[in-house]
């Protein structure tokens, strides 16, 4: 596992690289799949696709409804792109920035952490600060492995 440090720096270079993406919503699939789609745009037909990548035409309707069903497996869809002259483009894109949620884990771990200590003073009858300083969740993240942010 990678220092506090380190993980950092590659979770930060990775969100600057996936910040040029912009929105998820931008690459959701067509309803009927990008097969299909691209397919159709293309004014190619089953049989002609089915041509191109060596197998049945019945094969095609097949692929295309498991693309639909999200059942298809990665190596045929990069099979398929390669047919359709496209490049597969496969990636996660985060719904936020990774470091927001890597600031939210450790946010909510220092407050899971504090919880029986604020029990404690409450029996002493003395206050806690309720919330969690954006220093201490920096000072976390600077000094934790973010592996304990998810347990």
């Amino acid at each position: 596992m990678k220092s506090p440090r380190i993980a950092a720096k590659s979770r930060a270079r990775l969100d600057e690289r996936l910040a040029r993406l912009g929105p998820a919503e931008r690459y959701r699939p067509p309803a009927r799949g990008w097969i299909k789609a691209v397919r159709e745009a293309l004014g190619m037909n089953t049989a002609q696709m089915a041509r191109r990548m060596g197998v049945s035409q019945p094969s095609i309707v097949g692929l295309e409804q498991s693309e639909e069903k999200e059942t298809i497996q990665l190596a045929t869809l990069r099979r398929a792109a390669e047919a359709l002259d496209c490049t597969l483009v496969y990636g996660l894109v985060p719904n936020k920035p990774l470091g927001v949620t890597v600031r939210e884990r450790a946010r909510a771990l220092l407050l899971r952490r504090r919880q029986p200590v604020e029990h404690t003073m409450l029996l002493e009858d003395q206050r806690v600060e309720d919330s969690i300083t954006d220093a201490e969740v920096e000072d976390a993240i600077r000094d934790t492995s973010p592996r304990v942010f998810w347990d």
